[in-house]
């Protein structure tokens, strides 16, 4: 170290004493002036002394030291050990590190908080979370202040205009336009008489007089389920229902309209009087078959005006409010199959006595008064629309099913759409009018008893797209309200057959040695050559060789036709010959074995729907032989996914749907494979032996190819012919119903005589009528053919059946003979039916071969019967039963079909 470098000042005046005084200082505190008449610091003191400048160096032995316990929180030691540090000696840190400077000031929003450390650096205090608490709600009330303003309280003279929904043929000309016609008449409040609002108070809104028209209990339930993507539900107060039916414009459920109509609902309750609120809901409100308001719904269901209605029939029409679908007694199957005309009217009975009974509890009635309603006030019949007469009204039904179902929030009685649909003018003409020149040839009600309440159905689908082009719902939409192309309740008997050859060929065979819980591992898929029994009154098995018992321990002894047994000694006859001549026993047994389960599911992938109107129940043995009941339109589009080789699309009616001029709906073409195709096209070339050469014949076209199959029920009670050709599926059904009887139960009547022949068969009426149709809608069309099948399956003989020890002439594969020989032998020919006379045929009897009579039964099972006519005279039948079918005294509950 150089001798000449300076030596570090040394502490004066006071020594260590002064340097801990000073210490205690302030940090960065110059050194307090002297008092008045007190000597300052000598000029060797300010330089050397701990209190003049060099103080805060020394104290803090330099500046680095002093920045840091500046950041410490001034928190130091003392130099050379001289002691803690003070109190000012912290405050001065939080002060800053200069000399004499002020502490920070915090920011207006202290967030993250100053001066905290940690967690609590972002935990904001009550200050801060009050304040925008206070901001959130003055901004809510702002917002909804400015809402309460800018909504207008509806009106309902506005709100009864309504405009027309027009429907468009598949050229896109025009069809009819109706739906959306005003039937509304607007009365006064003193007209509406006080029974009604009673009714109404009483089953809507128990709280109307004092709420103030809403129920934010309600709305909040509505909103949280929107949320969810749940159910759509409605305002649950009058006055919010009457903003509901006011909004013509914006039908959707959407939580924005919700608001809307939420704050329309707040200003209607705070400014408008409960009589116009009420008043203008019942003005407003829907009480089907095309009514708004109170005044059109005491003319469509009563005849008579609103002030005139008694108190029961108020109730009545409360209960409407609910829905009409489901509360008018004349049913709407067209938009649910559900909601039938017993249906509703046991909905509408119950709900009218219960609204009565809550306008005693709520004193809005005494006891007397009620005692006096008993019986429910059955409205008057529907009225339709001259426009809507001949085929259109069923058109119509079933277009605005069909859009309603595509889009919920398509509201077609609001009006203003335009339907377009894929009916074929030119097509639906044709149909109406072969049906009715078979009708007028052949059934006259004044001449045969057996001839009235016959009724037709019938539908056509285009194979390739699934879209519905004609149909034939009855004789007059404005007189026969029931669209028989839909679901009637009629079974379709021997039709069925084709779903119960599928599910053989695509599921197989159970082996019997398996037991259950491992049957269905071991499977063989089934050929058409597959031999299976003819036997009349055949006792049916189930897979595994045990006898098929019902719940009370009966057997099951299935009948043919005629109780006709096919080639004895042996009964072995193939598949395909059994559907060819429509033979029940082997697809009973076939049914069996491969389990009625999996003949439903063949069923529901061919496009038949698992409805209880409509799907049997499968566990028992006649379910394969057509105990459902499926519309014509269903079994027309289920017939086509074998046409289509396997490919199932559902059957529509609706293109597109538009309103102002925008698309709201469009088709989409949706496929699925139901079978593959070796299956479809090995059950198309079986139903083609029917119409060649079997049942169908009468079906034959001139120069194509036709697959069909003809269908009878047991005791005569409907008839079917259903059939497809490459490019239309069609379904013809028949059958006799009284829909003016008013019994509870609606019953189908037998056609034992009907159109002046024994029985009515698949054969006879309905493959004339589909005869005529397709040769007609199919026209100058170029022929196409149907796929060539692949072989499929294994040769397996069921229920009980064996190989023969010498091989004979199939019956399939003989050719005809034109009489039965009566030998216990296979005859060049067919198997012949146990010898008997022959009878007399009918002049109208074109299917003469073919009997009449009906399933015998015996014991606690009964049989079927068969659908289409057979080769060869029918053997008279020995019934062992009195009744129609033979049946025995007390015969079975399994209903079954055949043919």
């Amino acid at each position: 170290m150089s001798e000449h470098r300076r030596k570090p000042p040394q502490p004066q005046g006071g020594g260590r004493a002064a340097a801990r005084r000073a210490a205690q200082q302030p940090s960065g505190r110059r050194a307090a002036r002297p008092a008045a008449g007190t000597p300052g610091p000598s000029p060797a003191a300010s330089h050397g002394s701990p209190s003049g400048p060099g103080a805060d160096e020394t104290a803090y032995g330099g500046r680095a030291e002093a920045r840091r316990a500046q950041r410490g929180g001034g928190r130091r030691r003392a130099p050379d050990g001289a002691g803690p540090p003070s109190g000012p000696g912290r405050r001065a840190g939080r002060g800053g590190a200069g000399g004499g400077g002020r502490p920070s000031k915090k920011r207006f929003i202290d967030y993250p908080r100053f001066g905290k450390q940690g967690w609590r650096r972002w935990m904001p205090s009550w200050k801060l979370v009050s304040a925008c608490a206070l901001g959130c709600f003055g901004v809510l009330i702002a917002v909804i202040g400015v809402a309460y303003y800018m909504v207008a309280i509806p009106d309902v003279a506005r709100a009864a205009q309504a405009q027309n929904n027009v429907y468009f043929w598949s050229d896109r000309t025009q069809m009819v336009a109706t739906g959306g016609e005003v039937n509304r008449q607007i009365i006064p409040y003193e007209q509406i008489p006080t029974a009604m609002r009673y009714a109404v108070i009483s089953a809507e809104n128990k709280t109307f007089e004092t709420d103030s028209g809403v129920d934010p209990q309600g709305i909040a339930r509505a909103l949280v389920n929107m949320a969810k993507g749940g159910q759509t539900q409605g305002g649950s107060t009058i006055t919010q229902q009457y903003v509901k039916n006011a909004q013509l414009n914006d039908q959707s459920q959407t939580i924005t309209r919700k608001f809307k109509e939420l704050f329309i609902s707040i200003k209607v309750g705070a400014t408008r009087p409960k009589s116009e609120i009420m008043a203008g809901y019942l003005n407003t409100a829907y009480y089907g078959r095309g009514a708004y308001g109170l005044q059109a719904a005491a003319r469509t269901y009563y005849g008579k005006d609103a002030k005139d209605l008694d108190p029961s029939q108020c109730a009545f029409l409360a209960s409407l409010l609910k829905g009409a679908t489901y509360f008018d007694p004349a049913g709407a199957p067209e938009i649910d199959p559900l909601a039938t005309a017993e249906q509703n009217t046991k909905n509408a009975t119950e709900r009218w006595g219960w609204i009565l009974d809550q306008e005693v509890k709520d004193k809005h009635m005494d006891a007397a008064e009620r005692a006096k309603y008993k019986t429910f006030p059955m409205p008057d019949k529907p009225k339709k629309n001259a426009n809507l007469g001949g085929q259109i009204g069923y058109l119509v039904s079933l277009a605005q099913a069909s859009a309603k179902n595509s889009n919920p929030d398509i509201d077609l009685a609001k009006g203003g759409y335009q339907i377009y649909t894929t009916f074929d003018k030119k097509k639906v003409q044709e149909m109406e009018s072969v049906v009715k020149k078979v009708r007028d040839k052949n059934i006259d009600p004044k001449k045969r008893d057996k001839d009235t309440f016959v009724q037709f159905g019938a539908a056509s689908v285009d194979v390739k797209t699934g879209a519905i082009v004609a149909i034939y719902g009855g004789d007059d939409a404005t007189k026969h309200f029931t669209n028989n192309a839909d679901e009637t309740g009629a079974q379709v008997g021997s039709t069925f057959k084709p779903f119960v050859l599928a599910a053989a060929m695509q599921y197989g065979k159970r082996d019997p040695d398996k037991p259950a819980s491992q049957s269905d591992s071991s499977r063989t898929p089934v050929s058409p050559d597959s031999i299976y029994s003819g036997k009349n009154k055949l006792k049916i098995k189930n897979y595994d060789g045990t006898i098929w018992k019902d719940q009370k321990g009966g057997e099951w002894l299935q009948t043919n036709d005629g109780d006709q047994s096919y080639n004895p000694p042996s009964y072995a006859i193939d598949l395909r010959y059994a559907m060819q001549e429509s033979v029940n026993t082997p697809y009973v047994q076939l049914g069996m074995d491969v389990g009625t389960d999996k003949v439903k599911q063949a069923a529901m992938a061919a496009g038949l729907r698992d409805s209880k109107t409509s799907m049997a129940s499968s566990s028992v043995p006649s379910f394969s032989i057509g105990t459902s009941s499926p519309s014509a339109i269903r079994m027309a589009g289920a017939y086509a996914t074998f046409a289509a080789s396997g490919t199932q699309r559902d059957p529509y009616s609706v293109t597109e749907v538009k309103k102002n001029g925008t698309t709201i709906y469009k088709h989409e073409d949706q496929t699925k494979s139901a079978f593959p195709a070796a299956v479809a096209n090995n059950v198309t070339d079986v139903l083609k032996g029917v119409v060649e050469k079997g049942t169908g014949t009468h079906a034959k076209l001139s120069g194509r190819q036709v697959a069909g199959k003809t269908g009878t029920t047991d005791g005569n009670r409907s008839a079917w012919f259903v059939g497809y050709t490459p490019q239309y599926s069609t379904a013809v059904g028949m059958y006799r119903l009284d829909d003016n009887e008013t019994s509870k139960k609606r019953e189908f009547l037998t056609m034992f005589g009907t159109g002046g022949q024994d029985k009515i068969h698949g054969a006879s009426f309905p493959s004339t009528i589909w005869h005529d149709y397709m040769e007609q809608a199919l026209g100058d069309s170029p022929a196409e053919s149907f796929p060539a099948p692949q072989k499929i399956g294994d040769k397996v003989y069921g229920g009980g059946m064996a190989p023969s020890p010498t091989p004979t002439p199939t019956p399939s594969s003989a050719p005809p003979s034109p009489t039965p020989t009566p030998k216990p032998s296979i005859t060049p020919s067919m198997p012949p039916p146990s010898p008997t006379p022959t009878r007399s045929c009918s002049k109208w009897d074109w299917t003469c071969n073919d009997t009449g009579g009906g399933a015998g039964n015996q014991g606690p099972t009964n049989g079927g019967t068969d659908g289409g006519a057979t080769l060869s005279p029918s053997p008279t039948k020995t019934k062992p039963g009195g009744g129609p079918g033979g049946g025995a005294p007390g015969g079975g509950w399994f209903g079954g079909t055949g043919g």
